[in-house]
């Protein structure tokens, strides 16, 4: 890479005087921050606690009532007017950058993506809604590559796994002993070690009106007033929300031209949940009732997209060990934007999806020697894809280095001696290895 391209975003003192080219590209860049700027996906499909409370007083035994008319009282945007806007920016892009510009190519599908995005939201409360969530999120039944197993067969092989941990009764569960108020201290002090400046704190606060123990925005992290953790739960909220998925925001905003990265359609979602979870797993802060959890988040839309209904999750997710708040919270999480038979809202499938896809180009990236490719995932709300273009980009000094890194990515040793044995052990046979090492663990 160029000088201009190793330039990290914490290193500017002073405006970067652009040129005719460069003021173009933020045109539009900042035209389509400020396009999607009305889309919330999580809150237009999310459903409201009088829907749980109506479901727990009828004891679990009717499915939710949720319609598409719930979804349009909770918003209902222009949706021919945000739909104008993104097709707009799209000619615009080609007219003023060409059909073949790396980053007009990538705004032009960051446009597509947000009109699918506002198709599906339309959709809400209607069968054709879960068809548009696979679209842009996948399917449980969807391959990596021709042959190889679905995505639901991977939920099948980590519950099987997980499963038999359970059966050794040997791993505890932590107790929760830390209340929110204590939390809050020993999560703050711990970000404060990774986003020092004071132009960009990250602040973890209080709050009553979140459903989830945690919740993270732009540059903070909520913390529920009555919500237990142990110290791993925070060592994950700070790796996974903090380091991730905050560092990802500001390292986006931090782009002085191609601000689009500051936020984040679909495609990203995928690529920024595996970075997420791959950076619990490198830190050895994640553990396996977490991963049972992913795991059957994945079996659980499966199962919805094969015509389960919300009382069958909830049922399933009940005889998997979950009390009824947790069964609730997780049952929604598949339906949320549809309706209780109306098939799944599949962005649950980003964690274990993105995780494999990120992996498997931090293993190949190795192997091929490309090193300073895998950094470039955290320049903002990166799509795997894009990588190549992004590279491109930060050559030319449109794309600058991210300033925010997990440990593991800034530096790159440890990854790299891992992977490199990594690629070594996939070419072994499993089923050899069981065959060869059984009699040591009848």
């Amino acid at each position: 890479m160029t000088d201009s391209g190793n330039l990290e975003a914490g290193e500017q003192n002073h405006p970067i005087e652009l040129n005719d080219y460069q003021k173009n590209i933020k045109r539009l860049s900042d035209a389509i921050v400020n396009a999607q700027a009305p889309i919330r996906i999580l809150d237009a499909v999310k459903w409201d606690s009088k829907i749980k409370e109506r479901f727990f007083a009828q004891k679990f035994k009717e499915q939710p009532v949720v319609t598409a008319e719930y979804y349009r009282e909770n918003v209902n945007l222009d949706w021919p007017k945000q739909r104008q806007l993104f097709h707009l920016i799209e000619r615009a892009v080609t007219k003023e950058l060409g059909q073949y510009n790396p980053v007009g190519q990538m705004m032009r599908r960051i446009c597509g993506e947000y009109l699918r995005v506002l198709h599906m939201l339309e959709r809400r409360g209607t069968l054709e809604f879960s068809y548009l969530s696979q679209e842009l999120y996948g399917s449980a039944k969807d391959v990596f590559h021709v042959g190889d197993p679905t995505l639901a067969h991977l939920g099948v092989l980590m519950a099987d796994s997980l499963n038999q941990i359970d059966k050794s009764q040997l791993l505890d569960n932590e107790p929760r002993t830390i209340n929110a108020e204590n939390a809050i201290k020993i999560l703050q002090d711990s970000l404060n070690q990774h986003f020092s400046d004071p132009q960009k704190q990250v602040r973890v606060l209080l709050s009553d009106g979140i459903i989830a123990d945690a919740a993270a925005g732009a540059d903070y992290i909520k913390i529920r007033s009555d919500a237990m953790f142990n110290e791993r739960d925070l060592k994950l909220l700070e790796i996974h929300e903090g380091l991730v998925h905050i560092g990802t925001t500001l390292n986006g905003k931090s782009q002085p031209i191609c601000t689009f990265l500051s936020k984040g359609p679909p495609s990203s979602t995928i690529t920024q949940e595996g970075l997420a979870i791959l950076m619990e797993v490198l830190s050895l802060t994640s553990y396996p009732a977490r991963l049972k959890k992913i795991a059957n988040r994945i079996r659980a839309v499966e199962l919805a997209e094969d015509g389960a209904t919300f009382l069958d999750i909830f049922e399933f997710f009940r005889l998997e060990g979950y009390n009824e708040d947790e069964c609730y919270m997780l049952a929604s999480r598949v339906f949320r934007g549809s309706i209780p038979d109306g098939g799944p809202f599949t962005k649950d499938l980003a964690y274990a999806k993105g995780f494999i896809t990120v992996y498997n180009f931090i293993q190949l990236a190795v192997r091929k020697g490309k090193l300073d490719r895998i950094p470039l995932l955290f320049c903002g709300k990166t799509n795997l894809e894009d990588i190549r273009d992004i590279a491109q980009l930060v050559d030319e000094g449109i794309i600058i280095l991210p300033k925010y890194l997990p440990p593991q990515i800034k530096d790159l040793n440890a990854i790299t001696a891992w992977m490199c044995f990594a690629n070594f052990l996939n070419q072994l046979s499993l089923s050899k290895i069981e065959s060869d090492y059984a009699y040591l663990l009848s």
